[in-house]
């Protein structure tokens, strides 16, 4: 482990930073142990379910990494369970991928007939536009290539036929959205006022709650051009927008001028899965901690 790995590693344990976001960045500076100490002592069950998902992907990442697979196939089943469309985001290893591949394509079967049985009791409870809406999901996870094998023999190549049909006869029972109400009459035409112009997006931080962070899919520091003579210490913030892509990078505390201009230069190339507020992409200010010392 580098020195700045383990700067990073002994400031997230000694402040108690225990959050996702300080596990992101451990498993981004590969350490893995680290960051499933911090992942372990989170408690997804009393999280929402987009971070109780990246919780669970994080800690299978981990695990995979440390060749731990069976511990790691726990973590992607919780993932999958959830999210049976979920696939991993970003420039993951081959190895990855496939031990997600491996487990969907186990589970998505059972998950199935499973969310049949629901859209088809919404249907009986004459719930049709949630009906319709189920039965959609079922058809696009059938439709998966880590289900085709199962859904080619029954009893999965009869629920698909069933699926579909329910599907329709729900859509054409579902009642049609209220007409809009008409507008009140004016006594007098006026020229309206021009709308207000927009308010900017709102940037989010760690400190809000019910925000997601946003997981890293790229986030690498250049290496320190030469070698430093005394410990330096500086930090990083960027913006994270709705795509997640970093659209705006300072440094709050320099480090040097050539390595700060580096390290600024990095952030263009830096991807994320965008942080969400009830399940919509938002804008996150993020902060890196940064540390050289001799010899890293």
């Amino acid at each position: 482990m580098t020195a700045a790995v383990l700067a990073l590693a002994m400031f997230v344990v000694g402040q108690g930073q225990e959050s996702l976001a300080a596990a992101q960045d451990l498993y981004a500076s590969a350490a893995y142990e680290d960051a499933l100490v911090v992942l372990n002592r989170l408690s997804p069950a009393n999280r929402g379910a987009d971070e109780a998902r990246a919780i669970e992907q994080y800690r299978a990442f981990c695990l995979l990494a440390l060749g731990r697979t069976a511990e790691a196939e726990h973590a992607i089943e919780a993932v999958i369970s959830g999210e049976p469309m979920y696939q991993p985001a970003g420039d993951v290893s081959p190895r990855v991928r496939a031990a997600f591949s491996d487990v969907r394509r186990r589970l998505l079967p059972a998950i199935i007939q499973q969310q049949y049985a629901q859209a088809k009791a919404a249907f009986d409870r004459k719930e049709f536009a949630a009906a319709a809406a189920a039965f959609t999901r079922v058809l696009d996870e059938m439709g998966d290539p880590a289900a085709a094998s199962a859904v080619s023999q029954p009893p999965l190549s009869d629920l698909r036929t069933l699926a579909a049909g329910f599907r329709d006869l729900s859509a054409s029972a579902a009642p049609p959205p209220p007409l809009p109400a008409a507008p009140a009459p004016q006594a007098s035409i006026t020229a309206a006022p021009p709308p207000p112009a927009p308010a900017p997006p709102r940037v989010y931080s760690a400190g809000d709650p019910k925000v997601v962070p946003p997981i890293i899919i790229r986030q690498e520091l250049p290496p320190f051009p030469g070698q430093p003579l005394v410990a330096k210490l500086g930090q990083l913030e960027i913006v994270i927008d709705e795509a997640g892509l970093v659209e705006s990078a300072t440094m709050r505390e320099l480090v040097a001028q050539g390595y700060d201009n580096l390290a600024l230069a990095a952030t263009r190339t830096w991807r994320y899965r965008p942080a969400s507020f009830d399940g919509v992409p938002v804008k996150f200010r993020k902060t890196i901690q940064i540390s050289v010392k001799p010899g890293s």
